[in-house]
C-alpha cells in the first residue's frame, strides 16, 4: 500500500508532520480529516506532492477533452451561485451537481462536473480547484482552503465575489476613463511620427538655407529626428534587450520580490494596492479567527493566499514571531509596514478579547479607503494622459514655430 508524508494542523493550530498509509492521496486527505486534522500538504513517499501545484491547461474533464478556462464573468457567476447554494443548506457535492445540471450550454458545466467528481473521490475542494486548469488562480484556491479550515466556505466565497466584482468594476472604470485619452494619445503618436519623419527633415533643409543659427530647442528636435531616421533599428533592439533583461530579472526570486515591492511604492497605484491588501488581509483573517481557527494556522493560510512575494515575506516574519509568542499587533508593528491606525485597532481588540470584531472593523475601514482610492485613480487617469500628450505635442510645435520665426526675423533684418 502506498505511503504518504503529510503536514497538517490540529484544532489548536499546531503543525503536525507524519506519514500515513492510504490507497491514494484522496484517501489520505480523508483519513487525516477524520482524525480532526486540516491537511496542508500530502506527498507520496518517493512520489510527487498532491498539494497545491500548477495544473496543466490541457487537463481532461469527465467527458474527455481539455477543460475550458473560465473568464472573469463566468468565474464570478460560479462563485456567487456556489456560495448561495451552500448558504441554502446544500452540501458541496450537491451544490456542484446543481451547477453541472444547468440547462444552458456553458463552460461552467464541465468544470463543475470535474470538481464534483474529485470531491466525490475525497479530494479537498481547494485541491480540486488547483487540479482544474487555469480557471482558479493560487489566491482563489488558498482562500478556499482557508474557508475549508474555518468551516466558513460560503463566507469566503462571498468575499471572493466582492473581490471579483471590485476587480471587474475597476477594469471597467479604467477602460472607460482611458477611451478618450487613448484616442488622443494615438492621434498624438501619429502626428509626432509625421512631424519627425516628414516635416522636420524638410524644415531642417529650409532653415539650413537661411544660414541662421537655430534656437537650441529647434536644433535638438532636428537632431532627434535625424537620429531616429538613421538608428531606429538600434532603438528597437535596445528596447527589446531592456525588456528581455527586465523579464529575466523579474523571474528570479530577488527580482520578483523587488518588483512586487516597487509596485507598492508607485504613486497613486501603490496606495490602491496597499489598501486592497489591508482590506483583504483583515477581512479574511477575521473570517478565520471568528470561526475558531487558531491564529498560527490562520496566518499560515493567509500567507499562502498572498500573491505578492514581498507581502508574503512579511507575513512569514509575522507568523514566525507569533509562533515565538508575540501578539498579532506586536508582530505586525515590528515589520514597519502596517499603518499605525490598523495596529491600534488590533491592539484594542486583543486587550478586550474581541480580535475578530477588531479585524472586521478594520476591514470595513479599508474597504471604504480602497473604494475612495480607486475613484481617485480613475478620475486622475484621463487628465494625466491628456496633459502628457499636450506636453509632448506642445514641445514639438514650439520647436518648429520657434525655428521658423527665428529664420523669418533674420531675413527681415537683412
Amino acid at each position: 500500500m502506498p505511503r504518504f508524508h503529510y503536514r497538517a494542523f490540529d484544532a489548536a493550530g499546531k503543525s503536525e508532520n507524519g506519514e500515513i498509509d492510504a490507497l491514494s492521496a484522496a484517501e489520505a486527505y480523508r483519513r487525516l480529516r477524520e482524525r480532526g486534522l486540516q491537511p496542508a500538504k500530502v506527498t507520496e513517499v518517493g512520489g510527487s506532492t498532491s498539494a497545491p501545484r500548477k495544473s496543466s491547461p490541457a487537463r481532461e474533464g469527465t467527458q474527455g477533452g481539455p477543460l475550458p478556462k473560465l473568464n472573469t464573468k463566468q468565474l464570478l457567476f460560479f462563485t456567487e451561485e456556489l456560495a448561495e447554494l451552500l448558504e441554502a443548506g446544500l452540501q458541496l457535492e450537491g451544490a456542484l451537481r446543481v451547477i453541472e445540471q444547468r440547462q444552458e450550454k456553458s463552460s461552467l458545466k464541465p468544470v463543475a462536473a470535474d470538481l464534483r467528481r474529485q470531491v466525490r473521490e475525497g479530494v479537498g475542494f481547494s485541491v480540486a480547484l488547483r487540479n482544474c486548469g487555469r480557471s482558479f488562480d493560487p489566491l482563489y484556491c488558498n482562500l478556499v482552503a482557508a474557508g475549508e479550515a474555518a468551516g466558513a466556505l460560503p463566507q469566503i466565497l462571498k468575499r471572493q465575489c466582492e473581490h471579483l466584482e471590485m476587480v471587474g468594476e475597476l477594469g471597467r472604470k479604467v477602460t472607460s476613463a482611458l477611451v478618450y485619452p487613448a484616442i488622443v494619445f494615438s492621434s498624438a503618436i501619429v502626428l509626432m511620427f509625421i512631424f519627425l519623419t516628414f516635416l522636420v527633415p524638410q524644415l531642417s533643409v529650409l532653415l539650413g538655407k537661411s544660414g541662421q543659427k537655430l534656437p537650441v530647442i529647434t536644433q535638438a528636435l532636428i537632431s532627434v529626428s535625424l537620429f531616429f531616421a538613421h538608428w531606429w533599428w538600434a532603438v528597437v533592439i535596445v528596447i527589446g534587450l531592456i525588456a528581455a533583461g527586465l523579464k529575466t530579472w523579474m523571474e528570479t526570486p530577488s527580482g520578483k520580490a523587488g518588483w512586487h515591492r516597487a509596485q507598492l511604492d508607485v504613486p497613486v497605484i501603490g496606495a490602491v494596492l496597499r489598501a486592497r491588501f489591508f482590506a483583504e488581509f483583515t477581512q479574511n483573517l477575521s473570517t478565520l479567527v471568528s470561526n475558531g481557527v487558531a491564529m498560527l494556522a490562520s496566518m499560515e493560510l493567509m500567507k499562502g493566499a498572498t500573491g505578492n512575494v514581498f507581502l508574503k515575506g512579511l507575513l512569514e516574519r509575522v507568523t514566525e514571531m507569533i509562533r515565538e509568542g508575540s501578539s498579532l499587533s506586536g508582530a505586525l508593528r515590528k515589520t514597519g509596514f502596517f499603518p499605525p491606525v490598523l495596529l491600534d485597532i488590533l491592539g484594542v481588540g486583543e486587550q478586550t478579547g474581541d480580535l475578530a470584531g477588531a479585524l472586521t472593523r478594520a476591514a470595513k475601514r479599508y474597504d471604504r479607503e480602497l473604494s475612495g482610492r480607486i475613484q481617485y485613480l480613475t478620475t486622475l487617469i484621463q487628465p494625466a494622459v491628456i496633459l502628457i500628450v499636450a506636453l509632448f505635442v506642445g514641445i514639438v510645435a514650439y520647436s518648429m514655430i520657434s525655428g521658423i520665426l527665428s529664420s523669418v526675423n533674420a531675413l527681415r533684418a537683412h
